[in-house]
């Protein structure tokens, strides 16, 4: 079949679905059947073969049109009709986000995943690439299709606007400047899954509990934290979070550099990403540490205890004090933890942009 003819009668259209290691991966294994299911649905003349394939086609810093030569390679050489690249990657035309870019001539569409935002990300994926399906075909009438698909159309009216760029008949989907990259960075954060950070870090862990424990038990650590008020507690909080998120992003390398004018505003976006990841992730692991020392601190420090040592009778002020005080530094020992920890481990609890990984070939 050539690109950019739309199949009207009966035949056999492949597509290869190609995915970034990652939560790109993720999407794509569910993301086959139910393309499988709309495409069968509204053009049930053709019939549909999808190939899954996690590969991650080119080194970041990179741009779409990168991607859209590494993709057609890889189509040419697999023998497909049709190739969707899912990517976790930044992509941007002129300062705007792009969401998707469809080149009929060589028939690859890319799909930038975090450009979509983090709620409904499997849903408006499902969409968007039955939307680029159709651009790739040659079918551009919204009312081609009925149900929920809607088409990219009414898609880029929603993010923001699309452009033509002549000779080749692409067309790029990209999103408001302000909006769109605010969507974007949100879901780099989203597909780094922050909330895994402290899981992924045992060493950091282990020595967050160590120190939690010792100050939990220790009377002078009660006496201070009574002494203390509650701005230089937050203030104690603060800079502990500080310190292991320092700790962890110096050292294991995640900040990136870039000379080239492409890759420093991708790299940006990376270490934007990336120190929210972390900061998220260390904001994670003071609240476990906080809600477990709420739990054992009126057993492993009692009440007549505690008021022998602070010199008063206990409120529950006090209590709530010594726990902040103890969560603070068992954040502090988290970050000696954290230099124990490999920078492999550190990067990928943290940081699932650096797309090195051996490719592999999943069976579509």
């Amino acid at each position: 079949m050539q690109p950019g003819r739309f199949p009207m009668s009966a035949g056999e259209v492949v597509i290869g679905l190609i995915s970034a290691p990652g939560t790109a991966t993720d999407i794509a294994s569910t993301l086959a059947d139910d393309l499988h299911g709309e495409l069968s649905l509204h053009l049930s003349t053709v019939q549909w073969r999808l190939r899954t394939v996690v590969d991650a086609l080119v080194r970041p810093p990179t741009d779409d049109a990168a991607l859209v030569a590494a993709a057609r390679e890889r189509l040419l050489k697999e023998d497909w009709d049709l190739v969707i690249c899912l990517t976790d990657l930044p992509l941007k035309a002129h300062r705007r986000p792009v969401v998707a870019h469809a080149s009929p001539l060589h028939g690859v569409a890319v799909l930038c995943l975090p450009a979509l935002g983090a709620i409904g990300l499997r849903r408006r994926t499902r969409d968007t690439v039955v939307g680029l399906v159709r651009s790739l075909l040659g079918d551009t009438d919204d009312h081609a299709y009925s149900g929920p698909v809607a088409g990219l159309g009414g898609r880029a009216r929603e993010l923001g606007r699309s452009q033509q760029p002549e000779g080749d008949g692409s067309v790029m989907f990209t999103a408001r400047v302000l909006s769109g990259n605010l969507r974007l960075l949100i879901g780099m954060i989203r597909a780094n899954q922050p909330w895994r950070l402290a899981i992924g870090l045992s060493r950091a862990l282990t020595a967050a509990l160590a120190a939690g424990v010792f100050a939990l038990v220790t009377p002078d650590i009660w006496r201070l934290g009574d002494a203390l008020g509650w701005v230089r507690l937050a203030m104690i909080g603060v800079g502990s979070v500080a310190a292991i998120t320092v700790a962890l992003i110096a050292g294991a390398g995640l900040w990136e550099h870039a000379s080239h004018p492409v890759g420093r505003k991708q790299v940006t976006l990376f270490n934007l990403a990336t120190t929210a990841t972390v900061v998220l992730g260390v904001f994670f692991l003071y609240a476990a540490l906080l809600l477990l020392a709420l739990l054992t601190a009126p057993v492993l420090v009692p009440s007549h205890l505690l008021e022998e040592k602070i010199g008063h009778a206990v409120r529950v002020g006090d209590y709530m004090k010594l726990v902040w005080l103890t969560c603070s530094l068992a954040t502090l020992g988290g970050a000696l933890g954290a230099g124990l920890e490999s920078d492999e481990s550190v990067r990928a609890a943290a940081y699932t942009y650096r797309q090195e990984r051996v490719r592999t070939v999943r069976k579509g």
